[in-house]
């Protein structure tokens, strides 16, 4: 929900997590932090996917294509992964505990994970060092102490002998999609629209590809209820847009809806609007997906025509009179009536009955 793998203090128990359901089975979860880690410390995408593939397929970062020695302590969890042998030692729980405590008026929930092979004087020591570094307390868990344990990185001896006993439960992989922030300083395109006679703006900060990633839609009349559902509506389409859901489909699903305010434009491209959201998402179509995707709707047209620069260019125009003008109600492409035009779409014509 907070787009994060931990929260607070708390370091991952590992970077692959094996979660007992209570119905039985397990979901294996991996970290999805590691990849924006690895982009921070100077690596190429080609070598992120390269070490995140290896944590994958083998549970751990130990040992991953050109991922340097220097690196490896970035990536420690609480947990010693199933076919690795490092993890962030106790003392360390303790010290990041010590480090926040001076700031807080109250404990710190945070668990000290130790080893399973820990002694009886190891814990003692964590005891004792937590009590003269000034900590109010402290919670200790040993690695498989209980018969039953929710999370595991997948390796030990009490997981070996259960998988010996039974057979090795169906594991079911969670996906998660990633967000891809907009670098805070990013390139943008603002303009301007009227709607029959509402104006509006719209804003779309783009990537360095120049792909959009976020927009803004601003109405004239600010404090109105449309004003405030379309800010909203702006802030929900970023999102999915950062999340990775393909602007064609977007433009593809908000296209052509018709509701009030509707209207002529002024915009050669998109001459008439069915709605604030056919237009706008229209308007996004021509400007980052193609010309033809500010055509009216299917078996209609704009005034857009193939260019000179290119005869071959193949766009969905409709078979329609040379002359046939648009309706003055809705929009659409009329159609020859006798001596007139009628709209096959809301009835109206051109002053013929």
């Amino acid at each position: 929900m907070m787009d994060c793998d931990t929260t607070g203090i708390e370091p991952d128990l590992a970077l692959v997590k094996y979660k007992k359901l209570v119905g039985g089975g397990v979901i294996k979860i991996v970290n999805n932090t590691v990849p924006q880690a690895l982009i921070k410390l100077g690596y190429s995408s080609a070598q992120a996917e390269k070490i995140v593939n290896h944590i994958d397929t083998t549970g751990t970062i130990e040992g991953a294509p050109e991922l340097k020695p220097e690196h490896l302590a970035v990536f420690d969890c609480s947990f010693r992964p199933q076919n690795g042998v490092r993890s962030i030692h106790y003392m360390g729980h303790v010290r990041m505990m010590a480090a926040v405590q001076p700031f807080i008026s109250g404990a710190i929930s945070k668990t000290i994970n130790m080893p399973e092979e820990s002694t009886v004087e190891d814990v003692m020591n964590a005891y004792t060092e937590s009590w003269k570094l000034g900590l109010k307390a402290v919670a200790i868990y040993r690695d498989n102490s209980k018969r039953v344990q929710p999370l595991s990185s997948g390796g030990g001896k009490t997981e070996k002998k259960a998988v010996a006993a039974v057979p090795a439960p169906v594991e079911k992989v969670v996906y998660r999609p990633v967000r891809r922030k907009l670098q805070d300083e990013r390139r943008s395109i603002t303009h301007k629209f009227s709607i029959g006679g509402h104006e509006g703006y719209i804003t779309a900060g783009m990537y360095e590809d120049g792909s959009p990633g976020e927009i803004f839609i601003s109405m004239a009349k600010e404090g109105s209820t449309i004003s405030g559902l379309m800010d909203a509506f702006a802030t929900a389409v970023s999102f999915n847009l950062q999340y990775g859901v393909p602007l064609k489909f977007l433009v593809d699903k908000f296209s052509h809806l018709r509701f009030e305010p509707s209207g002529w434009t002024g915009n050669p491209q998109v001459p008439y609007a069915k709605s604030i959201m056919d237009y706008i998402f229209r308007w996004l179509g021509a400007k980052f997906l193609g010309p033809e995707y500010a055509v009216t709707e299917v078996g209609e047209t704009s005034t857009l025509r193939p260019t000179e620069a290119d005869p071959q260019q193949q766009l969905p125009f409709a078979p329609v009179s040379a002359d046939a003008p648009l309706c003055a109600e809705c929009g659409s492409i009329m159609t020859r009536n006798g001596s007139c035009y009628k709209c096959g779409n809301c009835g109206g014509t051109s002053g013929c009955s």
